[in-house]
C-alpha cells in the first residue's frame, strides 16, 4: 500500500475522545480504501474464509468477521481457525505493520509514536446494514499497545466508553470511510461498540457497493 494517507484530511479535524483515544476523519485516501477493499476480499475468501462467530453461550455475531496473523475465537487466539475450518489464517502483510506506525503517528502527533509498534494480528469485520457490535473490550492480548481501527464503506455510530463499565459515560460519534480511530494508553481497554450502520452512506467507489468494513489491528503479545 504505497500511496501517503496524509493528504485526505486536516490537521484540525483531529479530536481526542479521552486520554489516548484519537478520531482522525478522513485519513485513508481514496485509493488506499479501494486497496483496502481488494486486501480483505482475499482474506475473506479464506484460507480461513470469513464467517459468523458463534459465541459460547450459543448466540451468534451480526458481523462477519476474517482474521489474519492470528485467529481470533471468545475468547483467545490461535494460528488456525479451529472455530471455522481449521486452517492456518493469512500472514499478516508488513505493508500494514508500517500502515500501523504512520497511524499512530498521526493520531498522537508524534513521529516516535510508532517506532516500537508492530501489530501482528487484525480482525476484519463486515457489517451489513443490520448488523451491530455490543460494548466490549479488547482484553485477549498480552500487550497494552494501541488498537489501530480503519473504517471503509457505509458510515457507523461508533460508542466509546470507558474501561469501568458497558454503561455510561460514553461518547457517540460517526465512523466514515477512510477515518481512523486509535485507542491506546489509558484508553486501551475501554468498552466500546457499533449500535447502528447507516446504509447508503458510503462510496460505491470504494469497491464497496454496500455495507462496512472495519479493520482493527492489534498486537498480541504472544509467541509462536
Amino acid at each position: 500500500m504505497g500511496s501517503d494517507p496524509h493528504t485526505a484530511h486536516t490537521g484540525r479535524d483531529r479530536r481526542e475522545l479521552a486520554p489516548g483515544a484519537v478520531h482522525v476523519p478522513g485519513w485513508l485516501s481514496p485509493d488506499q480504501q479501494r486497496e483496502l477493499v481488494t486486501a480483505c476480499r482475499g482474506w475473506a475468501r479464506g484460507p480461513a474464509p470469513i464467517r459468523h462467530t458463534k459465541l459460547p453461550r450459543g448466540g451468534v455475531m451480526s458481523v462477519q468477521t476474517v482474521c489474519i496473523g492470528w485467529h481470533w475465537q471468545p475468547y483467545a487466539y490461535t494460528r488456525t481457525a479451529d472455530d471455522v475450518n481449521g486452517a492456518r489464517v493469512a500472514e499478516f502483510p508488513d505493508w500494514m505493520v508500517e500502515l500501523g506506525r504512520r497511524a499512530l503517528v498521526e493520531a498522537y502527533q508524534d513521529a516516535t509514536a510508532g517506532d516500537t509498534y508492530t501489530p501482528d494480528t487484525a480482525l476484519i469485520n463486515f457489517y451489513d446494514g443490520q448488523a451491530k457490535l455490543g460494548m466490549h473490550q479488547d482484553k485477549e492480548e498480552r500487550s497494552s499497545a494501541p488498537v489501530v481501527s480503519l473504517s471503509v464503506g457505509d458510515t457507523c455510530v461508533f460508542r466509546f466508553g470507558n474501561t469501568e463499565t458497558r454503561t455510561k459515560p460514553y461518547t457517540d460519534i460517526e465512523l466514515a470511510s477512510g477515518d481512523l480511530f486509535v485507542f491506546g494508553g489509558p484508553s486501551r481497554f475501554a468498552y466500546h461498540g457499533v449500535p447502528k450502520v447507516r446504509p447508503g452512506t458510503g462510496d460505491p467507489a470504494t469497491g464497496l457497493s454496500s455495507g462496512r468494513l472495519n479493520i482493527t489491528m492489534r498486537v498480541t503479545g504472544l509467541d509462536g
